[in-house]
């Protein structure tokens, strides 16, 4: 299940906005999470629009969490650099092919 803000951000980004602390607070008084305060310019979502987000917010999520593998996976920027530097050197792709095999191993949906 996707998470409350997760779907408010993905509402504000389908009306132009982006997530600003200043303008929402969420509260959750243990009867689930709601808006407790909306100051955006364009009204604020009700329960059924947030839930038409569910499975975009699904998929957000997990790309998330899949971007997150990929980075750590590539390596520090001076490994990489160093890679880089030997395949133009040396005439090689391994920071072609290494690149490829994280994409591959953490398909985004």
């Amino acid at each position: 299940m996707a998470k409350f803000t997760t779907k408010i951000k993905l509402y504000l980004e389908a009306n132009s906005k982006t997530w600003d602390l200043t303008k929402v607070s969420l509260q959750n008084d243990g009867s689930g999470d709601y808006i407790k305060s909306w100051t955006y310019d364009i009204a604020k979502p009700t329960n059924e629009q947030l839930a038409s987000y569910e499975t975009a917010g699904n998929a957000a999520e997990k790309n998330g969490d899949i971007e997150a593998a990929r980075r750590s996976q590539y390596g520090s920027w001076e490994s990489q650099m160093e890679m880089i530097y030997k395949d133009q050197k040396n005439g090689t792709s391994t920071f072609k092919d290494h690149c490829d095999k994280v994409r591959s191993d953490n398909p985004k949906e």
